[in-house]
């Protein structure tokens, strides 16, 4: 795996770290070499990629699959939705729920693909996966399949953190739940409901009253530098909130409970929504905040550092998606690359300078590059022209 390690970083630019002496929960590094957020790697994984030998999925598929028929033979790896960087230079990514709702992504199976960015050959490999599963029947309503294999009929999973021990934290946008994993894709217990905050999926299968709007529950999910706490924000405005802000809510690893304890997110405005949240240090976040365009009308796909404040959370602009040097040409595009795609729900931090940015392609659905053409999934890289300051167990 040292070698996987080895060509992920090749020519993406990596930069020699010092630890700061005093303390230990920052990371400095050498000084900056770009004077704007530039790109410094590029790899994309075609869109029709599937798991080899695995299941039909897609057959309650309509509308227009941009050349893609349905059902397709095997399960796609698409729509990727969270990320976590392994030791050895591959990565950890969420795929979506399926095919946009509920009703008709019940043969997607959910899994965490592992992959292998090569940004010198700018491939992406699969590795491998896992498929999620509730053996022990943590989940007390009728899942779509008897041997308790999860689909997107049953959670709308967006958003991940590992744990020490290798498990993972893993948020939903049906309930919104937040569902614990072990290691090998194993629910270890009962879905964890956001109290107060109701989707209309759980809605319609208790009786109660929403009080959100479908697809907008846990689209990040934050996990403390010291391991302690997870920080779930929602994608939408619960009701009676003011229009455009969103609540980051704190979940205590130890209790395996909320705090009570939430911050609230302002969006630019109450059109937008974010697509993900991790932590660069106790207090500090880095969020992506997008409008819904792609392709020509996509403008709005950025990067925020955003900061626990009281009960609010200020942020700062770090980078425009829409506006990265590209003096390299990398991908074969010109001197300004651009990331115009509908829903962008992955970052991760690679190290001061460094963050790797990947989209979600909704696959068949998305034509961000080009119309008619159903986009990859594309991984990217940015060196920052000032560092991030993360607290360097976030880095390991």
């Amino acid at each position: 795996m040292t070698r996987i390690f080895r060509r992920v970083l090749a020519g993406a630019g990596v930069l020699a770290l010092t630890v700061a002496l005093t303390g230990n929960v920052s990371v400095a590094s050498a000084p900056p070499r770009v004077a704007v957020p530039t790109l410094t790697g590029f790899a994309s994984l075609p869109a029709g990629t599937f798991v080899p030998g695995s299941e039909p999925s897609g057959s309650q598929v309509t509308g227009n699959t941009n050349g893609f028929p349905v059902p397709f033979a095997d399960q796609p790896i698409q729509g990727f939705s969270g990320i976590v960087a392994n030791p050895d230079g591959s990565f950890d990514v969420l795929s979506d729920n399926g095919y946009g709702n509920q009703a008709n992504s019940a043969d997607f199976l959910l899994r965490i693909q592992r992959l292998a960015p090569s940004f010198r050959s700018g491939t992406i490999d699969v590795l491998g996966g896992l498929t999620l599963t509730d053996p022990d029947a943590y989940v007390t309503w009728p899942l779509t399949r008897a041997d308790r294999v999860l689909t997107g009929a049953d959670f709308d999973v967006e958003s991940i953190a590992r744990l020490a021990d290798g498990s993972y934290w893993i948020g939903d946008e049906f309930g919104p739940y937040l569902l614990h994993f072990d290691r090998a894709g194993r629910l270890l217990g009962a879905p964890v409901p956001l109290p107060g905050v109701v989707a209309p999926e759980t809605a319609a299968r208790t009786g109660a009253t929403a009080t959100a709007r479908s697809s907008k529950g846990f689209e990040g999910l934050a996990k403390s530098p010291d391991g302690r706490y997870l920080y779930a924000l929602l994608e939408g405005a619960v009701t009676g909130d003011p229009a455009g802000q969103l609540r980051l809510n704190e979940f205590d690893l130890r209790t395996g409970s909320y705090t009570g304890k939430r911050y609230a997110y302002p969006l630019e405005n109450p059109d937008l929504a974010i697509g993900d949240a991790i932590a660069i240090d106790q207090n500090r976040f880095l969020i992506i905040e997008r409008d819904g365009g792609q392709g020509p009308t996509a403008v709005v796909k950025r990067l925020y550092v955003a900061e626990r404040r009281g009960g609010s959370l200020t942020k700062t602009l770090l980078v425009d998606l829409m506006n990265i040097a590209n003096p390299r040409n990398l991908g074969g595009f010109g001197p300004t690359f651009t990331f115009p795609f509908q829903t962008i729900e992955d970052v991760v931090i690679l190290d001061p300078h460094r963050i790797a940015v990947l989209n979600d392609n909704n696959f068949p659905f998305s034509t961000g590059r080009a119309a008619g053409v159903a986009d990859n999934n594309e991984f990217i890289t940015i060196e920052l022209p000032a560092s991030l300051r993360p607290d360097r167990r976030i880095l390991t």
